[in-house]
């Protein structure tokens, strides 16, 4: 092969890279997968898979613990869902375009019951997630353009979970509300003889006293 042909198969493979790069739809490097749970109402996520709009899957996109507050002395309130929710514990999936579906499956460790399901995410959400604009954020009293650029899943027992869009400094927006099922496997896909993680003293003791608020989610 002469000089002339590598020089262009070395531009059009690295055009082709270049356009790849540039072929996601989302407008920021990516985006943010988090977890939270009402307070006392502990879950371990074991596995959550991402497939987005190119169909390529993200195995384990996040798993382990989802964000709670365990107020001390029974003094935090579980009961529904936060108009302002956090971001969660999360990561952010790397090298994956905007969601199409979100499988979850989760021990509910108050009940315990092990849930499993399957989010479609819409494109309304991914609009949202696509779309710029701009935010005052009160802590440093500036105007900046922002995105947003995290999905949040509220998990609660009874298998209820809740789905926002979050961003730096903007409000939150609801996209969908799920209705997860049993994973008649249990606990890891039937490898553990049943058993699920333990339930933190606080959250036992405040259930013990009170226990779980259904049907406020």
């Amino acid at each position: 092969m002469n000089n002339y042909c590598l020089k262009t198969t070395f531009i059009l493979f690295f055009l082709g890279i270049f356009n790849f790069a540039h072929s996601a739809s989302l407008p920021y490097e990516a985006w943010r997968l988090g977890f939270s749970s009402p307070s006392y109402m502990e879950v371990w996520i074991e596995t959550a898979d991402v497939v987005d709009i190119k169909g390529q899957v993200y195995r384990r996109a996040m798993s382990g613990n989802a964000a709670i507050q365990n107020p001390p002395g029974n003094s935090g309130d579980p009961k529904g869902w936060p108009v302002k929710p956090g971001w969660g514990k999360g990561k952010y999936v790397t090298g994956a375009d905007l969601p199409k579906k979100i499988y979850v499956r989760w021990q509910s460790l108050v009940e315990p019951q092990t849930y499993q399901m399957s989010i479609d995410v819409p494109e309304s959400a991914r609009e949202v997630m696509r779309k710029e604009e701009q935010a005052y954020c009160a802590a440093d009293g500036k105007w900046i353009a922002a995105y947003r650029e995290a999905l949040v899943i509220g998990l609660a027992p009874g298998g209820v979970a809740k789905l926002w869009a979050l961003g730096p400094c903007l409000p939150p927006v609801e996209i969908t509300r799920v209705q997860a099922e049993i994973d008649p496997r249990g606990p890891y896909e039937g490898e553990s003889g049943g058993k699920h993680r333990p339930l933190s003293a606080v959250s036992k003791a405040y259930v013990d006293k009170f226990g779980v608020p259904y049907g406020s989610w």
